[in-house]
């Protein structure tokens, strides 16, 4: 560190002025930290001119002096250009190495992420560029005497004439480029995503909206809802498991040439073949799923302040559980009995960062087995139970990471963080993995409720949030806008375990759903009210145009 320290005082000038520095940081952020939009802006213009596909370094650094100006001022300059240059750093990796674009959604998902999350995502692939790209330039700025100027009235004139000839580049660019600006964005609107820190922006504005903003009054939707007495009057046990980042594409029973569910293949499984997500992160898609609100319309806020799904079927009279193993609920369980799985406990399925998801069955197992004794002691009859497993499920880049060493059933898998370094098979094959052990879980889970049959009306539902990239078109991970996602984000499977018991008990037609999910075309928008219709809920608020089950049913 004192080699580094003299080496940057022999390379650092003993003071700049701050327009000079404003210059200097500007350019870099133009030409360096922008290097992705760049790129980009340069391939989409290959069949233009060479100077349009050159222009965009001069057209963001011209922005960027006039942004940073407003911040050059003693004990803010530098405090603020650290910040930005060490997110960006990040930000531009992250963009660089995955595609992925720092828009509102990608914020929210970002501080709704755990730790153990988030430091998947460290490896010394990351390290390395945001010491180099942040941190260096970081120390550069901090060892260099920043000054105003000899007089204010100098200063004043310097600040103003660096304004002016950079609204004169902007000017040019305008009229010499205009079309071809317009022509790009126009046909590709999601640039402006891509501009470094435009993630400075989405964090304020998220900031605001989630902590700053009074929120609206809550609405206390399907108040009205009663449970229908089954048939055969049994109780009812479903159970809802929550995927996490499965993508359909890779499901064997949406087509894939591999058998990535071998664990469930004989359980006589319904499998949806057309589902699309809410949204491409978690953050988004896991209210939106379970709220009456539609992905045409959906609003966060507006979600929060209404009942969702579990809370209409408990105020049906259903004991409505939450278990989690993907480090939050987002607030879908705020009013249910809910239970977070601590990576710390004491437990052979967890190793203090992270769980398996076969230790929601292992919770699962052990509420109904308290709960059978408690009935049979007490001698009062069992409630009737909905209960979600939120599973971590296929969540990357650490994917080795999601299943035991003993249930790799394709290799050789990529066992790393920085999965840019590893083939596009190794990818393939760890992912792979994950939807396997998902079905491993699965599987196991029937297996449970087949066991509480004679003392309940039983069924199973999967879904997951959404999808995920593993490299095609350059896109790993997910949380891009949702309008240019690849189908690999939001293309979801979605499954139904339902016994001839439940359907007939719940006078729906099984043969007539699977058909449907053959031919239908479906989203997270039905889950709302399918799940309804399922478990034999009415309410003023389930929509039977969403619901799978109301061409299904039997008068």
């Amino acid at each position: 560190m004192k080699l580094l320290t003299q080496t940057l005082s022999r390379i650092t000038p003993k003071s700049v002025s701050y327009e000079a520095m404003t210059c200097i940081i500007a350019v870099y952020f133009g030409l360096v930290l922008n290097f992705p939009l760049i790129r980009k802006i340069y391939r989409l213009s290959a069949d233009g001119h060479v100077l349009f596909s050159l222009s965009p370094a001069i057209l963001l650094t011209s922005c960027f002096v006039l942004i940073f100006s407003l911040f050059a001022f003693k004990f803010v300059f530098k405090p603020v250009m650290i910040v930005l240059l060490l997110s960006s750093s990040a930000a531009m990796y992250a963009m660089l190495k995955y595609n992925v674009m720092f828009d509102y959604g990608m914020i929210e998902n970002i501080f709704e992420t755990n730790s153990s999350e988030a430091f998947s995502y460290i490896s010394l692939s990351s390290v390395g560029y945001v010491l180099v790209l942040g941190v260096l330039p970081s120390i550069l700025l901090v060892s260099t005497k920043v000054t105003s100027g000899p007089s204010f009235i100098k200063a004043v004139i310097r600040r103003v004439g660096f304004t002016v000839i950079s609204l004169v580049v902007l000017g040019m660019m305008v009229v010499f480029f205009y079309k071809d600006y317009a022509s790009v964005g126009r046909n590709n609107s999601y640039l402006n995503k891509m501009i470094i820190p435009a993630h400075i922006f989405n964090t304020v504005k998220y900031l605001n909206q989630r902590y700053f903003t009074e929120k609206l009054t809550f609405n206390p939707i399907g108040q009205d809802a009663q449970l229908t007495p089954s048939a055969n009057g049994k109780p009812t046990l479903m159970v809802l498991v929550v995927g996490e980042t499965a993508r359909a594409q890779n499901m064997a029973y949406n087509g894939y040439q591999r058998n990535t569910n071998p664990y469930t293949e004989n359980l006589d499984i319904i499998a949806l073949q057309n589902v699309s997500s809410c949204g491409t992160a978690t953050a988004h898609s896991l209210p939106c799923m379970f709220s009456n609100l539609i992905h045409d319309n959906y609003n966060r806020e507006v979600a929060d302040a209404r009942n969702n799904v579990l809370d209409v079927i408990k105020a049906a009279g259903v004991n409505v559980t939450w278990f989690d193993n993907d480090g939050g609920d987002k607030d879908v369980g705020s009013h249910i009995k809910k239970i977070d799985i601590s990576p710390s406990e004491a437990n052979p399925l967890c190793d203090g960062s992270s769980c398996y998801d076969e230790i929601l069955v292992e919770k699962l197992s052990q509420k109904l087995q308290q709960q059978s004794e408690a009935s049979a002691a007490s001698g009062k009859k069992l409630d009737n139970q909905f209960i979600a497993l939120h599973t971590i499920g296929s969540h990357g880049p650490t994917y080795w990471q999601r299943y035991p060493a003993d249930k790799a059933l394709f290799t050789p898998a990529c066992s790393r963080s920085d999965i840019e370094n590893c083939s596009d098979q190794e990818i393939v094959n760890v992912y792979d993995n994950t939807l396997a052990y998902t079905d491993f879980v699965l599987a196991k889970t029937i297996n449970l409720l087949k066991q509480y049959q004679d003392k309940y009306n039983v069924a199973l539902v999967y879904l997951s949030d959404h999808g995920e990239s593993l490299g095609e078109s350059g896109m790993y991970l997910h949380g891009t806008p949702y309008s240019i996602a690849p189908s690999q984000q939001t293309h979801v499977p979605w499954f139904m375990w339902l016994p001839q018991d439940y359907t007939q008990a719940k006078g729906v037609d099984r043969k007539c759903i699977a058909e449907h999910a053959l031919s239908g075309s479906y989203s997270h928008d039905n889950l709302f009210h399918t799940l309804l219709g399922l478990y034999g809920v009415s309410s003023s608020v389930r929509d039977p145009k969403l619901d799978i089950t109301t061409d299904c049913k039997i008068t």
